[in-house]
């Protein structure tokens, strides 16, 4: 995947929506000593390139369960995409990526109780076919957390896996 080739402008732009993506193009277009029709063209250009995208960030407030959790999978490697994908079907799952190192496959959860987290780490992670191990890690404190880069798709659970 090579680098975007974006422009001291583009940089801006996007700076200038990180920080409030709900600034109106004139006002971005004023602050930037450009036209709105420059600044509106440059934003579809970032989002049909998948650079940006615009969507409404949740707090974990809002959540039903607010602990977090990281799972590690170590699976048969001929079956990692599979499980990979069985495990993001599991509602307490958030994100799953497979990952190199002495597991293949690291979820991250929301949980609300230790009893559901113990249920799907071990009542149906460790039991899918070619899981090997299973070892779990729960969040204690939040040091640093960033938001603001993500992996844009275009439809989650797509197969992309």
């Amino acid at each position: 995947m090579s680098r975007p080739d974006l422009d001291e402008l583009d940089h801006q732009l996007i700076s200038i929506l990180a920080q409030d993506a709900r600034v109106s193009n004139r006002k971005i277009a004023s602050d930037l000593g450009v036209n709105e029709g420059t600044v509106r063209g440059r934003i579809k250009r970032l989002q049909q390139d998948g650079l940006i995208a615009f969507t409404a960030l949740t707090g974990l407030k809002l959540e039903k369960a607010t602990n977090i959790a990281f799972v590690a999978v170590q699976a048969d490697v001929s079956q990692a995409r599979r499980i990979a994908r069985d495990i993001a079907h599991i509602p307490l799952v958030k994100s799953v990526m497979i990952v190199l190192g002495p597991f293949n496959i690291m979820a991250t959860c929301l949980y609300d109780d230790l009893d559901n987290l113990h249920a799907m780490a071990s009542g149906q992670i460790l039991q899918m076919p070619g899981v090997q191990h299973v070892e779990t890690s729960l969040a204690v404190r939040t040091v640093k957390f960033s938001n603001r880069v993500v992996r844009i798709t275009d439809a989650p659970m797509d197969g992309a896996i």
